[in-house]
């Protein structure tokens, strides 16, 4: 059930900070509002991830998944295409954390 939530603390930790962007310093009441709710969710779902899940392999993934998953609609919905150098970078975060979750014993409780 760790993963489950770590998965929704994922979604919503891209939702607020795909948003912060359009936020225009907290000026516009939409993008804002997703920013708040977004790592509402976020917080929460890690924190009940992190009741079966060890702390270092739950942010780890939360934060890795994130950085890619904000890259893919960063590059959607703002046009920052990552180049081959950021691709590279987001392939190892990737590998990183199949290595901690897979071979790792600190990915086990």
């Amino acid at each position: 059930m760790g993963y489950i939530y770590l998965l929704f603390a994922v979604i919503g930790e891209i939702i607020g900070t795909t948003n912060l962007k359009s936020t225009n310093n907290f000026t516009q009441i939409a993008p804002s509002i997703y920013v708040i709710v977004g790592y509402g969710v976020a917080f929460y779902f890690m924190m009940l991830a992190m009741k079966t899940l060890p702390v270092a392999t739950t942010y780890s993934i939360w934060s890795g998944i994130g950085i890619a998953g904000v890259a893919v609609i960063g590059a959607l919905k703002y046009k920052e295409i990552p180049d081959i150098p950021a691709l590279l970078g987001m392939s190892l975060i990737i590998l990183g954390i199949i290595i901690l979750v897979f071979y790792s014993k600190m990915g086990t409780n």
